[in-house]
Formats: C-alpha cells, sequence, structure tokens
C-alpha cells in the first residue's frame, strides 16, 4: 500500500497518477512545480534502486511532464531533480523556470520567500497538469 510522505502531502496537491508516479502540484505560486513520486516501496529512495522496467516507466513520466512544462506560459528552462535530502521517499522535482523568476538564476530551494497559490490560480494549473495526464 503506498503512502505519500506527510511532507509532500502537506506541501502540494494531489492530482492523480500518472503511470506508476502520484503526481502533486507544489503550493509554491513562484514556480510551476510538479513532483512525481513512484508509488513504490519506502526502501526504494533513489532511481538507481528500481527495476529497469519500472526506470524506464518512470522517466517516461518524468519526459511528458518535463515537455509539458516546457510548454507551460513563459518558461524558458525546466529543471528535473531527484535530490531526496530532506525527504527520503523518492520523488522527482519538475520546475519551470524563467530569467525573471524570484530565484534565478539560482535554485529553486534557496529561495526563502514562499507565496501559496490564490485558489483561482492553483485550480487553472491543475487542470493544465490533469489535462496533460489525460493525454498518456
Amino acid at each position: 500500500m503506498f503512502i505519500l510522505h506527510e511532507r509532500l502531502a502537506r506541501g502540494c496537491v494531489d492530482l492523480g497518477v500518472h503511470g506508476i508516479c502520484r503526481v502533486l502540484l507544489k503550493d509554491q505560486a513562484h514556480f510551476p512545480w510538479i513532483l512525481l513520486v513512484p508509488e513504490v516501496p519506502l526502501e526504494v529512495t533513489e532511481l538507481h534502486h528500481l527495476s529497469a522496467d519500472l526506470y524506464r516507466q518512470v522517466c517516461e513520466s518524468i519526459r511528458e511532464f518535463s515537455a509539458g512544462m516546457a510548454r507551460w506560459p513563459g518558461i524558458e528552462k525546466v529543471n528535473v531533480a531527484a535530490i531526496g535530502n530532506q525527504v527520503p521517499q523518492l520523488h522527482i522535482h519538475i520546475v519551470g523556470r524563467h530569467s525573471g523568476d524570484i530565484a534565478w538564476p539560482g535554485v529553486v530551494w534557496s529561495c526563502a520567500e514562499k507565496r501559496a497559490y490564490e485558489p483561482a490560480e492553483r485550480d487553472r494549473h491543475c487542470e493544465r497538469i490533469r489535462s496533460w495526464m489525460a493525454v498518456s
């Protein structure tokens, strides 16, 4: 049974499942930020821990969501990372960046300013991401 880490659940909107990945929208309005959380046992904490087949499935989701993020209005660069230093559950960040964003050119993790989405903005972003999920 899959259990989402409490820190991921607390800071994100759960949009459902794509392939074997739970899809989350991070509630940080400064950046369009998606997390993919493979629904695998908790002891699988690194991408290289996945079987070859599961690795391909996760990479396909990363590719599809990265392509979607690249089409997001105003996005110049798509950052993809699987860090896991603070949350051990395997998860992949897909973040849309542009040269005018608050953390540019640094990393989003160094951005001390947090801003939650306004409900209407969050709902628009959720619908956009869900439309990518429906195509696959």
